[in-house]
């Protein structure tokens, strides 16, 4: 178990935290079972927002809790809980959050993983209201289709720690590559937990692309991710590629107002503002392809939307990647694309661009949005097709396949 994220543990993703929650409800994520819900119901163990505590709140089954709590246990054994993902792909860390849980805190817990296949899964009983129960035999017989007792483990039994009050994170880093469908979550032999956050990127199954259809190549439920950011002040650029319309700013892409504005401003005669610097973030793509439209949604974000955007892309090994995180991304201007040249925006208004990528060649690996001078962006979409899919669609003249030059290296 970690304390905190570390840096250097996970060379392209320095803190996991801010990658999706993949178990959230709010992008799908499902209880199946739970041994016990006696005090408060697993269900709460995948909400979005955070938890809280109610001093004078009780329930006829006892004090109301912001988590999942089982009774105390009388009988052999221990309780557990099976959930699906929301996104299923992989998952680079989980946080076991016991915040409020002082003197009922599950001591010990486990987690287990499965890649399961939709098809082949049987049916599990709906769970209905579940404060005040314990699972049914029928329930315990459907979930042992699932032999979740031979799950992999990706984090073995290990002490939690309370924390303070309202901070009871534990933060564990995961190594595996593979593709995870479902989460069994054991607790050391009964308790509470407040929140389970199982942090990762989506991953999709491109064969079954549709080659007629364009694809968000950026999704982070498809495996899209944001590798570096020149600010974040009030909200990562992960969320801008996340799932569905954003809900609030809180969803969004916020900078801090820079602070070398000009006391007046103006504006060139294209109406756009006339101001130093930038403020950017880069993603790479979930698949190398080819983008084909651009959308930028700056709802929510009324009297603090950016004045204009650009959007570049470019081709990056792996190598190359790793040596732009650790040079803060001093790419070389001539290595950068042009995908949509600087544009007005309005507030709080979804605008949508076609890319200026005239061939089906132009196969790119990352993208960069650049904002001008600062502000938010609540959405970012980069629809296109999958390089696979370009190479094997046919045109009017002949198309030369892509390819990366694994020598290339870029200066500072």
């Amino acid at each position: 178990m970690a304390d905190a994220p570390k840096e250097g543990r996970l060379i392209r993703f320095l803190d996991f935290t801010q990658l999706i929650d993949m178990a959230s409800e709010s992008v799908g994520g499902k209880i199946l079972f739970a041994t016990d819900d006696f005090f408060a119901p697993a269900e709460n163990l995948i909400k979005s927002d955070s938890p809280c505590y109610k001093e004078h709140e009780y329930t006829e089954f006892g004090k109301w809790m912001d988590g999942w709590e089982t009774r105390r246990k009388r009988i052999p054994g221990h309780d557990w809980c099976v959930l699906r993902l929301g996104i299923q792909g992989v998952i680079r860390g989980f946080d076991v959050d016991v915040s409020y849980f002082m003197g009922d805190y599950a001591p010990r817990m486990s987690i287990q993983a499965a890649n399961l296949e939709e098809d082949k899964l049987p049916e599990i009983p709906e769970r209905g209201i579940r404060t005040g129960a314990a699972a049914t035999p029928e329930e315990f017989e459907a979930i042992a289709e699932l032999k979740s007792d031979d799950w992999s483990y990706l984090v073995p039994m290990t002490e939690l720690k309370p924390g303070n009050p309202a901070s009871g994170h534990n933060y564990f880093l995961v190594n595996s590559q593979q593709r995870w469908t479902h989460i069994r979550l054991n607790i050391f032999p009964d308790g509470g937990i407040a929140r389970l956050r199982v942090f990762g990127t989506g991953q999709k199954d491109w064969t079954a692309t549709d080659p007629k259809e364009p694809e968000d190549l950026a999704a982070i439920a498809f495996g899209g991710v944001c590798v570096g950011f020149s600010n974040a002040n009030f909200g990562h650029p992960n969320n801008i590629i996340g799932v569905g319309r954003a809900k609030s700013m809180v969803d969004g892409w916020e900078t801090a107002r820079k602070l070398d504005r000009p006391p007046i401003l103006e504006n060139d005669e294209n109406g756009i503002l006339l101001v130093p610097g930038c403020e950017w973030a880069v993603f790479r793509l979930a698949h190398p392809g080819v983008i084909r439209q651009i959308e930028i949604d700056t709802k929510y974000f009324k009297g603090n939307a950016p004045d204009s955007c650009k959007v570049d892309g470019c081709i990056l090994t792996t190598q190359e990647e790793e040596d732009m995180i650790k040079q803060k991304w001093t790419l070389p201007a001539h290595r950068w694309k042009p995908l949509l040249p600087v544009t007005k925006l309005s507030p709080n208004q979804s605008h949508l661009f076609d890319s200026l990528t005239l061939e089906f060649q132009d196969v790119i690996t990352h993208a960069r949005l650049i904002i001008v001078p600062d502000g938010g962006v609540s959405r970012l979409r980069l629809r296109g097709f999958p390089s696979s899919i370009c190479l094997l669609r046919p045109w009017e003249k002949p198309m030369m396949k892509f390819s990366v030059k694994v020598g290339l290296r870029a200066n500072p």
